[in-house]
This record gives structure tokens, sequence and C-alpha cells, in this order.
């Protein structure tokens, strides 16, 4: 596979440069995020047909991969690159990197890809796991990717819906998921990459596939998720989500200690 490997990187670094010019046009760097999202669909794609595992378990999880790459990227296109919005952790960068911003975030574009080539490996060792049966673990792995992708789903929704309304302007959103959550887009979006070490089990070196959501909460809990995330609440809506920070877990969902709007 390592012909797969070279056409990967060679062919996304190429990808990357031109939505990167995009974005210089749209004066948008959010469509960073649709490289991310689109670019491990067309990789996972293209490693199922150059393995061509001829298994369930890999259709399943070619299909996962699939779904899950293409409801992240159309949520990104209608969220932000249809809006013209621009997403406030790069508009915080931007600010931050001042005149050497368009040089930084080259390398922000062109990091994406080596990032979705650690991303596909899991995937890549569940559909290398050519077992013939389909096992009760394979069956644990698409619960667990099911719920992931409907808990996402939902997540979005609800968020998407409390701030359609005027009234909840700079509120916090305590509603459904996000009652026991402060997070659970990105819960969801970690618990996804699970499913890939259920299928790899059993395999050599399923083991690794615990790379994957290893890497995911780490990225979420530590680096670009939540940090950004939490400054740009509180900068808009202040002590309410510093209340917010005081009941609700970050990451995972969990009965709030002391909810007064409960």
């Amino acid at each position: 596979m390592v012909d797969f490997w070279y056409g990967f990187f060679l062919l996304g670094f190429g990808l990357a440069l031109a939505a990167y010019l995009l974005a210089l046009k749209l004066r948008l760097y959010a469509v960073v995020d649709t490289v991310w999202a689109g670019g491990l669909g067309l990789g996972a794609l293209a490693y199922y047909l150059a393995a061509d595992p001829g298994t369930l378990r890999g259709a399943v999880a070619l299909a996962v991969m699939m779904f899950w790459s293409a409801r992240l990227t159309l949520h990104l296109l209608r969220d932000r690159l249809l809006r013209g919005q621009e997403d406030p952790r790069y508009a915080a960068l931007a600010a931050h990197w001042g005149e050497r911003a368009k040089f930084r975030f080259l390398f922000v574009f062109l990091a994406q890809i080596p990032l979705a080539g650690l991303f596909l490996f899991p995937y890549a060792l569940a559909v290398d796991h050519v077992a013939p049966a389909w096992r009760w673990m394979d069956s644990f792995g698409l619960l667990i990717a099911l719920t992931a992708l409907a808990g996402e789903m939902m997540a979005d929704k609800q968020l998407a819906r409390f701030r359609a309304s005027p009234h909840n302007a700079g509120k916090v959103c305590r509603q459904g998921l996000w009652h026991y959550s402060r997070h659970p887009n990105y819960f969801f979006e970690w618990l996804h990459w699970l499913c890939y070490v259920a299928f790899a089990m059993g395999a050599p070196l399923g083991w690794w596939a615990m790379l994957g959501p290893v890497m995911m909460y780490v990225f979420l809990r530590y680096v670009t998720g939540i940090p950004f995330a939490e400054r740009s609440s509180i900068r808009s809506r202040g002590e309410a989500y510093r209340d917010y920070q005081k009941t609700t877990n970050a990451f995972f969902p969990w009965r709030p200690q002391s909810d007064p709007h409960s």
C-alpha cells in the first residue's frame, strides 16, 4: 500500500494548497475544516478501492467513514462557507498572528493532510482486518458508530435551533445534550473513532487503532477544540458561560452538579 500513501499525500497537498488559495480569495480561513473532513472521506474511499478487502466489515467501515465525512463537510459548507462566517478560532488566530497570518495559515492548511493520514490509519486497520466472519465485536463497532453519528447530528441541530431564536442572543444553550456536556458535539465526534477500534480488534496491529480516539481526545480537549471554543464563549457570553463551566462537564456527558435552569 506504499503507492496509496504516496498518492494520498501528493494529491492531498495539492488540494490543500488549492483550498488555501480559495480561502484567501473568500477571506475565510474556515475553509480549512472542509479540507480535513472531505479529505478523510476521499482518502477512505481510495484506500478501500486499493485494498479491495471483500469483507462486510470493510464495507461497513467505509460506509461509516463516508457518512461521517459527507455530513460534516456539508455542515461546514452550510454553517461557515455559504454564510461567509469565519470560525471564531481562526479569527482569533488571524488577529494574534497579525501580518504573518497569511503565511502561517498556509502551514495550517498543509498540516491537515498528515493529520488526515494519521486518522486514516485506524480506519485502514479496520479495512485490512480480513477475518471473513462478522463478529459480535463488529456489531458493537457499528452500534458505536450509529450512536456517535446520531448524537453529533442531534447536538448540532439543538445548538442551531437555540441560536436561531433572537431571544437567546447572549445566552448559553443548556438544552438537550448541552444540558449534560458543554461540548456534546465534540464528545460524539470522539466517540465515532472508537468504532474503528472495535472493527480492528483481533487483527494484526489492531490495538494501534486506539491511536484514533486517543489523538482525537487530545486535539479536541486540549488543542484545537475546547480551549478556543471556551475562550470565544466567555468573550461573547461572559459570566453566563462561567456559570455554565461551574455546573456542567466540559466533555463527557454527565448530570450537572447544580443547574439553576433545571
